[in-house]
């Protein structure tokens, strides 16, 4: 039989032992909740700038990358240039940029002025566009366009000024053109494809790397002419009318297999390698960009590679190839 100082010994201790169990649990509690929270605020503390400039054609994709990209990474800061392919070169060739866009691949006079000044870079395909050619919706004249007309159309010294010189029972009205300038990739695209020479165009037309201004004037124009990349013509479906080439219109299927010729065209992205193997948030980016285009690129009109392009690149971009 215990006696009564003895079980009160041990009812103290027992006390004591739940007192410094329970203590020591809530700190190792306390200490794991601590560790995942440091975590998440680590995860979350990528920071600094990217700067992009280039295409106005891949615009909508780098803008929509960088919007859902910026939601996870809101101390990143993402600025995104629309001066053309031709310009955003310019500037890409000389470090002045993290990342190119671009709707042509680069020139070797681009490339050479990049490797005199140190630039490495990577090329990376990112979607699939269709040049398209477009009018106002009151034009209930045209229902197709041959590449031979467009030819006709748009070549140096072009004799079209009506709509009546492309085909006679078209309206005697004057064309009013709209096209990209020629810092654009999509304006090399489509002289090279359609007059036969990159650069060869007439001059009498309003150019602009804008594709935005493009669109309002096809659609405050009801005897205008116009093209530039497809995403452009999907934002603006309400003010513009789509023409197809040759019989084919563009669509997301046409372009994706190959029907809608010439002008269906892949898209880039350039990387600096600098930029991407000593920038934290060039490197995230730019893996953000290559696992979610499948998903991102449908939305802003284009047509998306297959997954197993992007993980292929992704993984040459990682091993340094």
């Amino acid at each position: 039989m215990l006696s009564k100082k003895t079980r009160k010994f041990i009812s103290l201790t027992l006390s004591l032992a739940i007192v410094i169990f329970m203590f020591v649990g809530c700190s190792s509690q306390t200490q794991k909740q601590t560790d995942n929270n440091q975590g998440k605020v680590n995860a979350g503390k990528l920071s600094g700038k990217i700067e992009v400039d280039g295409s106005s054609t891949v615009f909508p994709i780098t803008e929509a990358m960088a919007e859902e990209f910026q939601k996870m990474h809101k101390d990143v800061k993402i600025t995104i240039g629309v001066s053309g392919t031709g310009g955003g070169f310019k500037r890409f060739t000389k470090g002045e940029t993290d990342i190119s866009d671009a709707s042509r691949p680069i020139k070797d006079k681009e490339a050479k002025i990049a490797q005199e000044n140190g630039i490495k870079y990577k090329q990376i395909k990112i979607a699939y566009d269709g040049i398209s050619v477009l009018v106002n919706p009151q034009n209930d004249w045209v229902d197709n366009l041959t590449v031979e007309e467009l030819k006709k159309i748009w070549e140096p010294n072009s004799k079209v000024k009506t709509w009546k010189d492309i085909r006679p029972e078209w309206p005697d009205k004057e064309i009013k053109l709209y096209g990209p300038g020629t810092d654009s990739g999509t304006f090399d695209y489509f002289t090279e494809e359609i007059i036969g020479e990159s650069g060869k165009i007439r001059t009498d037309f309003t150019a602009s790397e804008d594709d935005n201004v493009l669109v309002q004037g096809i659609a405050g124009d009801k005897y205008a002419l116009g093209y530039f990349g497809y995403a452009y013509y999907v934002e603006n479906k309400d003010v513009l009318k789509i023409v197809p080439i040759n019989g084919v219109k563009p669509t997301t299927e046409t372009i994706e297999k190959g029907e809608y010729t010439p002008l269906s065209r892949p898209l880039f992205i350039y990387v600096s390698q600098d930029s991407f193997n000593n920038k934290e948030q060039v490197r995230e980016f730019v893996k953000f960009y290559l696992k979610n285009a499948r998903d991102i690129v449908p939305e802003t009109g284009y047509v998306p590679l297959k997954q197993e392009v992007y993980d292929k690149q992704l993984e040459e971009l990682l091993s340094g190839k």
